[in-house]
């Protein structure tokens, strides 16, 4: 494997034991208000060095898949390439940008439900054999664009104490899955595996047990057929807590034991991709335009006004749901703001709303939050920012995608060397950050575009 894209344009900054990525973002602040004011990230790969270490010792054996489609920023891609993490791409750019690392086509799944034709040749093409399929019309497709192909049958999953319907979206029905072996046996397609996946939001572990249950029907049902399936895909949901993974590893060891024993021959996987990057960035936005609203058309339904006499501001920042907050549309946001600059404890706080640049009505990140007054040109921050839209082209045409500074302390580079994966190919990404740090993005930094 070679480690690491030849050509890409950007670098990491080795921290000084005295330096933090607070201090990073100040410096980072500072020379933004000279040079533009440019909404950027901080990231901190460190953080997938953490999180790598804490999968290996709470989900082992489980080999860990990122899902690319969660951020595809090169220098995320590389870092997990070198941890010797597999990937799951849903599109022909992904995978050819995994395929630049080197890494090997057993490594790589092609996940995404509903594939072109023409992707799927170049799967077929570039040796990515390992697929998955929840329809009839999906598995015609692949057989007649991929005869190596070795599919995984997505089945649905169903969280049961969850107030809507269950979402059928993807995933197939365990009666559709004989009908589904009957065509692959027809067609000659292999047919190797299961993959579900549980949601993160689902608050019910029970909805594992019954995954793992189903799944294990399906592998009996696969033997009548003669498919010798040795692939179990768990799917994603990982929040990111080692909490929460102790949950779930707690409800899914026992099953797995019984059910999918080591002698079984049977590989279990999984896609964490939330979890290894979303605390590893923190997003900096510039307040760029400021309103003051009257108090009640901003509170949200439901709840009393109680004060008349206090101002109420409308923020607008140079990002929003068209670039790095675009999850914002179909889910709550999962981080509040910060404000960057300092402010007496006893300060007056004031209900506010924050938007992105496009004057969109839809293009609304906070509905209302409490913040101190804050004036056109403050800055903003949010945590836990890695997940989404990271490595994407913004949809809004004057909304550049914001710079991406890459930072690693001494001890997360030594935890690399000690595991044997720091090489010189990847030493040369790295350059020193002392404690007393005067960083010029133009100097030191590169961006991930």
């Amino acid at each position: 494997m070679k480690g690491f894209l030849e050509d890409a344009n950007y670098s990491i900054g080795l921290l000084d034991e005295g330096a933090t990525l607070a201090d990073v973002i100040d410096n980072c602040i500072y020379e933004h208000t000279h040079t533009g004011k440019k909404a950027f990230y901080v990231g901190d790969l460190g953080k997938l060095v953490r999180n790598n270490m804490q999968w290996q010792n709470v989900m082992a054996p489980i080999k860990p898949f990122y899902p690319v489609k969660c951020n595809s920023t090169p220098g995320v891609l590389e870092i997990l390439g070198t941890l010797g993490v597999g990937f799951a791409c849903s599109s022909k750019s992904e995978m050819a940008l995994v395929q630049e690392l080197g890494i090997s086509p057993e490594n790589i799944i092609y996940t995404n439900p509903c594939k072109q034709a023409s992707q799927i040749k170049y799967a077929a093409k570039a040796g990515i054999n390992i697929m998955t399929c929840d329809s009839d019309i999906e598995l015609k497709k692949i057989s007649r664009n991929h005869p190596n192909a070795k599919l995984l049958l997505h089945i649905a999953t169903e969280d049961i104490t969850a107030d809507e319907e269950m979402n059928m979206k993807f995933g197939t029905t365990l009666k559709n899955c004989r009908h589904l072996m009957e065509c692959a046996k027809e067609l000659g397609v292999q047919v190797v595996g299961v993959k579900f996946h549980v949601s993160g939001s689902c608050k019910d572990l029970q909805t594992y047990i019954h995954a793992i249950s189903d799944a294990r029907c399906v592998f009996d049902m696969a033997e009548e057929f003669g498919f010798k399936m040795n692939m179990l895909d768990i799917g994603g949901g990982f929040t990111g807590s080692e909490l929460q993974l102790e949950e779930v590893n707690h409800v899914i060891r026992p099953l797995l034991d019984v059910y999918f024993p080591k002698e079984s021959g049977v590989n279990v996987i999984a896609e964490p991709g939330c979890y290894y990057v979303s605390s590893a960035f923190t997003l900096a936005v510039n307040v760029i335009a400021k309103k003051t609203v009257e108090y009640d058309k901003l509170l949200p339904s439901g709840v009393e006004q109680t004060r008349n006499d206090e101002p109420v501001f409308t923020y607008y920042i140079n990002d929003g749901v068209y670039g790095s907050f675009a999850s914002k549309l179909s889910e709550k946001l999962n981080t509040i703001p910060e404000v960057h600059k300092k402010y007496k404890e006893d300060e007056p706080l004031f209900s506010s709303s924050l938007w992105g640049p496009s004057c969109d009505e839809l293009d609304q990140i906070v509905e209302n939050c409490l913040l101190p007054e804050l004036s056109v040109g403050d800055w903003l921050i949010f945590d836990n920012m890695g997940s989404g839209t990271l490595g994407e082209q913004s949809a809004f045409n004057d909304c550049q995608r914001p710079l991406i500074y890459y930072m690693m302390s001494f001890s997360d580079w030594d935890e690399m060397q000690d595991a044997g994966i720091a090489s010189d190919t990847l030493m040369k990404n790295f350059f020193f950050v002392p404690s007393c740090i005067q960083l010029s993005p133009e100097e030191r930094f590169s961006t991930a575009a």
